[in-house]
């Protein structure tokens, strides 16, 4: 009876599994299909209506919408990726993290180090995936905006049952007793709502933060 009710249990389990996965990849589809199509279409207008137009102003405010719809396909395919289930392990998550950092500082003279260990098959879910790379996305932004950094290191760690994720520029660093911003509790916020730990840690130059979470 025993060995028969753990069967039904883990049953139910794969069903669940089958069920959410299904689910995400139909999110997935609708997003790509209705969304996607509508931003492409705002951005046609907007091409349009500039080629149409010779007011300076006017034209400002049209490329303004043009990063706008940008952006949004950036967020969206950010978002359908983070869906995807195939996306779902440790080793994917950790080179989807990589090959942003390249892009986000490709066009920009900041030199990236990328320092890596051994990462794992290990399985983590959608949650967790989309609040960590927020995290980066955020810290990577913030450092692109106010550190003035000529540099900057990324580790991905796994050791055991830890994941962390350090990310180090040489900039001009935050003075002791900086009231921290909203960008800084919204990380904090973030891995506590995954049980992880944000922490800032000691640096002789620029800028030092850590993110980590058990597997």
């Amino acid at each position: 009876k025993e060995a028969e009710y753990q069967n039904k249990l883990l049953q139910k389990e794969i069903d669940y599994q089958r069920k959410s996965q299904y689910e995400q990849e139909r999110i997935s589809h609708d997003m790509h299909d209705d969304i996607g199509a509508g931003i492409s279409a705002i951005k046609l207008q907007a091409e349009f209506l500039k080629k149409q137009c010779n007011n300076e102003m006017l034209q400002n405010n049209v490329d303004d919408m043009l990063k706008t719809c940008e952006e949004l396909n950036l967020s969206m395919r950010e978002m359908l990726w983070n869906l995807k289930s195939g996306n779902d392990s440790l080793f994917n998550f950790a080179e989807h993290i990589i090959v942003y950092t390249q892009s986000f500082f490709g066009k920009t003279n900041v030199k990236i180090q990328i320092i890596k260990s051994e990462i794992g098959e290990n399985k983590i879910s959608a949650e967790t995936r989309r609040n960590l790379f927020l995290c980066v996305k955020e810290a990577l932004n913030n450092i692109y905006k106010h550190s003035n950094a000529e540099s900057v290191e990324v580790h991905l760690t796994q050791k055991d049952k830890k994941f962390s994720i350090t990310i180090k520029d040489d900039g001009v660093g935050m003075e002791v007793g900086t009231k921290h911003g909203n960008g800084l509790g919204n990380m904090k916020w973030r891995m506590s709502s995954i049980c992880g730990e944000f922490v800032i840690m000691p640096t002789e130059k620029g800028f030092q933060i850590k993110f980590e979470m058990d597997l």
